[in-house]
């Protein structure tokens, strides 16, 4: 569809501009920025290829534009985190916009009657970018520890686990609760980029979303070998 392919562009050049303009234009290093714009075009050529193969509606939709607004801004935290910037107000800002876009994009899907498998797997591409980038962040920057890292790799160890047991690439699902855990993990790792929190004010909570992860994580891999 050629207008996510221009949405793309223009996220393209968002994420350069922003980028240079919260770490510095001075200082701004084309190559750190280049990684960020790549790890933003592959994502957005991989949902891109997808579009074309199995979106089943004949326009992109603003939900679908909130998603891709959302990945340049997990682009942006990203060049942030390679040039190892220390959390500040703005990463802080960012990181909080982009949880909101996440409800923002499904409300609009329902609203235009644009809900699809894509728009969900999408957002999901988006949620685990994000989480493991918020991770790293916490981990290199506050006082949260570098096991915090395990908190941004549950998708990928998931996607790892397909290949040895193909049958968890079956479709699940819709379930509230499995986006309410995604929701409050990011969360939980966006507090941890306030220094205050980091420093084991939230350790409970930071406690809480491994089990948490864990329960919605086996809930599905449990349909999956109860119904596959």
């Amino acid at each position: 569809m050629r207008s996510f392919l221009w949405a793309s562009l223009f996220g393209g050049a968002a994420l350069i501009l922003i980028s240079a303009a919260l770490i510095g234009w001075e200082p701004a290093r084309p190559d750190t920025i280049l990684v960020g714009l790549v790890a933003f075009a592959a994502v957005a050529s991989l949902m891109g290829l997808r579009l074309n193969l199995d979106y089943p509606h004949s326009k992109l939709g603003l939900c679908n534009l909130f998603t891709l607004a959302r990945l340049v801004l997990v682009g942006v935290l990203f060049v942030s985190l390679i040039e190892a910037l220390s959390p500040s107000w703005w990463t802080l800002i960012i990181a909080l916009l982009a949880l909101s876009f996440d409800g923002v994009d499904g409300w609009f899907a329902r609203r235009q009657g644009l809900v699809s498998q894509f728009g969900a797997d999408f957002d999901m591409q988006v949620d685990a970018m994000f989480a493991l980038v918020l991770a790293l962040f916490a981990a290199m920057n506050g006082g949260a520890g570098v096991a915090v890292i395990l908190l941004g790799l549950p998708y990928y160890l998931f996607v790892l686990a397909k290949i040895v047991m193909p049958w968890l690439i079956n479709p699940l699902p819709d379930r509230f609760s499995r986006k309410t855990v995604c929701v409050f993990q990011i969360a939980a790792l966006i507090l941890l980029q306030v220094p205050f929190f980091a420093n084991g004010v939230l350790d409970l909570l930071v406690a809480a979303v491994p089990s948490a992860l864990m329960w919605s994580f086996g809930r599905d891999i449990v349909w999956l070998r109860q119904n596959n």
